[in-house]
């Protein structure tokens, strides 16, 4: 609800050639993900029409989808910023979250979309419990 009170008093600024913003933070956390796609949809078509989008998200691979361009923090600094295949890389998340997660791309679209379960030498065997 609140989404569409603030789209209803910015878009259609957009179409008159004055600047406008959505600012979003964690805009799609609590929920499922048909909705999740249809909020950032909905954040893509606004950006689309010249209205500008700045989004604070923590999925990985929602913000790959959906971004143009990424900036990725660490200890409130800002460590790396740019497209997402380059910023969307197997070092630079090594760097940032301490942990190897692998990277890699649809073949068809070049959009990167992480793997963190691909490199888990500790995920529990047949003998093994969390």
């Amino acid at each position: 609800m609140q989404l569409a009170r603030v789209l209803t008093q910015v878009w259609s600024s957009v179409r008159r050639d004055r600047p406008r913003w959505l600012l979003l933070d964690e805009p799609v956390a609590s929920l499922d993900i048909a909705h999740q796609f249809t909020v950032l949809r909905i954040a893509r078509e606004f950006a689309d029409q010249g209205g500008g989008v700045v989004v604070v998200m923590h999925d990985l691979n929602l913000t790959a989808l959906f971004a143009d361009k990424v900036c990725v923090l660490s200890n409130g600094e800002v460590w790396r910023t740019g497209a997402v295949s380059d910023v969307m890389t197997d070092e630079v998340m090594r760097q940032v979250y301490g942990i190897d997660l692998s990277v890699s791309t649809l073949p068809a679209t070049d959009v990167p979309f992480i793997l963190p379960q691909a490199r888990m030498p500790w995920r529990p065997g047949p003998d093994r419990r969390c």
